[in-house]
């Protein structure tokens, strides 16, 4: 037991005649190692874009919030009636009135057609 920590302390087992399959096991866990790191870094990029992504869109929703209730304002008929007196157009005092058109000559077309 002893003498397997000294080796190993001394790293013995890098200079012995197997040292080739330690060192192909080495460079093996390195690289997983790099690549865990890389697929760390990105993992941490992309929760930062979409912590500034979910930001902006809090941002742009509570604009577009804004700008509906503006627009509902300026749609209101009290709105656009103080706004076209400037241009002297007045809201109307008389209600308006529904016109109904009757197409005679087309009854008579579709009944020579039938018959």
């Amino acid at each position: 037991m002893k003498h397997g920590l000294y080796d190993i302390l001394k790293a013995k087992f890098l200079i012995d005649d197997d040292a080739i399959k330690n060192w192909r096991f080495i460079v093996f866990i390195i690289v997983l190692a790099i690549i865990m790191i890389a697929n760390t870094q990105r993992y941490e990029q992309k929760v930062f874009a979409i912590a500034a992504l979910t930001g902006e869109v809090k941002e742009l929703r509570s604009e577009f919030v804004d700008r509906r209730s503006q627009l509902m304002k300026l749609k209101m008929e009290s709105t656009v009636s103080a706004k076209m007196e400037s241009r002297e157009i007045y809201p109307a005092t008389v209600p308006p009135v529904k016109i109904k058109v009757k197409k005679e000559e087309e009854k008579g077309f579709f009944k020579k057609i039938w018959q």
